[in-house]
């Protein structure tokens, strides 16, 4: 009989720690989930592109507040810069019930089996830190069906002969293609391409109770206004709280563990009043990004830990890696885009894998419509941005944009990291992140090799004027940020096993991207959410016996 006294406690309410509460919960375990921010609301944060655009990451309406959650940039000759959430050095990940999940694009890909093996595919890369994961592909695929079924993806895989899951079916039906996806897939499979419906984490139509999509034009980077785009918020957390086992505790900021050098016995949090509290239990999760996570252990230095939990081998906060998107953009002189939401719906993965030169690769995918104001900032080089042309610019093209996007899957290395200062500290006196370090170098000749495809594409498609979007050079992170506390089988080079627990101590786990040895050349959240199912059923079966 599973025992119904242990507790738990979950940092993090977003992806992975959606399903880390709603896992434990089910099982009798008592969950305490801690969440930063509060519930988000559309009513206050409407699809306002104004309000938006006010910075500039994906889903930063939802937090976290600009003034008492700063972080530093440090540059290669040593300068330090402060930065706000307004910033793209900051690595933005939103601060709410759901985290990004609720602002999300919300596609729904499961990465490769060479995306779990890549030094056995591609050999050793000099500067990186390039490494096979500790468990395969077929150790995570019961995961991704249990989150697709769960959470609810949308799809079709049956014409993409490169995926893993071609034969199986989604639990919804693919989205019907919007114009500009229909004239790309005609012309990609004219290229002898293989196009096919982008799985989404959305409802094509009703599911679970909620509404079916009603193909908002302004979804990605915003709630959804009838709740038919899922995220652990409208998921996993809700069922998690109706079991009566766990409580949810928002505005609450935990800032440290403590262990007694076996096993992690308490957090420390501030409350909504900045009031300290200490909450014990047997169970603890981390899963607040892959930038507060590695904060959050670095923070709670011990004399048992001198360095920060995890930390014994100086694996804690290296390896970030995000994703480099790249591609091309091209004018057409048609209208090509019919506003129909959410934009992006058909892509190709011929570019994924086994490239000549390339290691790795990354999905193209035809993109979310930009808003008049993100629309202002997309020109061709050399294009006026401002005064009367940009304006008849902007009057003549917002339909006649064409885009192939992507991103490339980044090769990390040692000294891309996350840190902590020991000179600015936030609102609550904790210490913040620093950022450091930059891509490896080969990313940018893996972005120019994709974004020279995306341009074939829309050249052949008619566009009368292309241009590309490279990139793969400086520092990384976004909000696509993982492999801070990578999971590994050798302690010495790795930061948890392939459950996710912290190596050094017997309870306490990590549940988001942190986890991941490579992030794969697509957007990662539904392999987040496969690994917290994966760790929660092994926390169950160890401890609730």
């Amino acid at each position: 009989m599973k025992n119904k006294q242990l507790s738990a406690i979950v940092v993090g309410a977003g992806a992975g720690g959606g399903v880390m509460a709603k896992e434990l919960a089910q099982s009798g375990i008592r969950v305490t989930l801690f969440e930063r921010g509060d519930w988000p609301s559309y009513d206050k944060h409407i699809n306002d592109e104004l309000i938006s655009q006010r910075v500039q990451e994906l889903g930063s309406a939802f937090g976290p507040d600009w003034e008492k959650n700063p972080r530093v940039v440090r540059h290669d000759d040593g300068s330090e810069q402060l930065v706000t959430a307004q910033s793209y050095a900051y690595n933005h990940v939103a601060a709410c019930v759901g985290s990004g999940t609720v602002s999300y694009g919300a596609m729904a890909w499961r990465f490769m089996p060479e995306d779990f093996k890549m030094k056995s595919v591609y050999g050793a890369v000099p500067g990186s830190t390039l490494a096979d994961w500790p468990i395969s592909y077929e150790d995570l695929a019961p995961y991704y069906d249990k989150a697709e079924q769960e959470i609810g993806v949308s799809g079709d895989m049956s014409q993409n002969p490169f995926a893993p899951n071609q034969h199986q079916s989604y639990p919804m039906p693919a989205f019907e293609y919007n114009r500009d996806g229909a004239f790309l897939d005609g012309v990609c499979r004219e290229m002898g391409l293989h196009p096919f419906s982008i799985p989404m984490l959305r409802n094509s139509v009703p599911y679970n109770g909620r509404a079916g999509c009603i193909r908002n034009r302004t979804c990605c980077g915003f709630a959804c206004p009838i709740d038919a785009k899922n995220g652990t918020h409208n998921t996993v957390i809700p069922t998690a709280l109706a079991t009566g086992n766990c409580e949810l505790k928002t505005n609450s900021f935990v800032y440290h563990i403590e262990t007694d050098g076996r096993r992690a016995t308490a957090v420390s949090y501030f409350d909504a009043d900045k009031k300290s509290h200490r909450l014990e239990a047997d169970i603890i999760v981390v899963s607040a990004s892959a930038s507060e996570t590695a904060r959050l252990l670095l923070n709670s230095a011990s004399s048992h830990f001198p360095k920060g939990i995890g930390n014994r081998n100086d694996w804690v906060g290296r390896n970030l890696q995000g994703h480099a998107y790249t591609g091309a953009s091209g004018l057409f002189d048609f209208d090509l885009l019919d506003l129909s939401g959410p934009g992006a719906c058909v892509a190709i993965m011929d570019y994924n894998h086994h490239n000549e030169g390339i290691i790795g690769g990354g999905v193209l995918c035809n993109e979310f419509y930009q808003l008049p104001y993100a629309f202002s900032q997309h020109r061709p080089p050399g294009a006026p941005r401002w005064g009367k042309a940009h304006k008849q610019y902007q009057r003549e093209n917002y339909h006649r944009l064409g885009r192939m996007i992507g991103p490339i899957q980044e090769i990390p290395n040692f000294d891309s990291r996350v840190m902590v200062s020991d000179r600015v500290r936030d609102y609550w006196g904790v210490p913040v992140v620093v950022n450091t370090g930059s891509r490896h170098p080969i990313d940018e000749k893996h972005c120019n090799f994709l974004a020279s495809k995306a341009e074939a594409i829309l050249k052949k498609a008619g566009a009368y004027q292309t241009w590309q979007h490279g990139g793969g050079g400086g520092m990384t992170g976004g909000q696509h940020q993982a492999g801070t506390c990578r999971m590994g089988d050798d302690p010495a080079t790795s930061v948890t096993d392939r459950f996710g627990r912290v190596h050094d101590l017997d309870n306490l786990y990590i549940a988001d991207g942190s986890l991941m040895v490579t992030n794969g050349g697509f957007n990662p959240v539904l392999t987040i959410l496969a690994l917290a199912y994966r760790t929660g059923e092994h926390i169950v079966n160890q401890w609730s016996v």
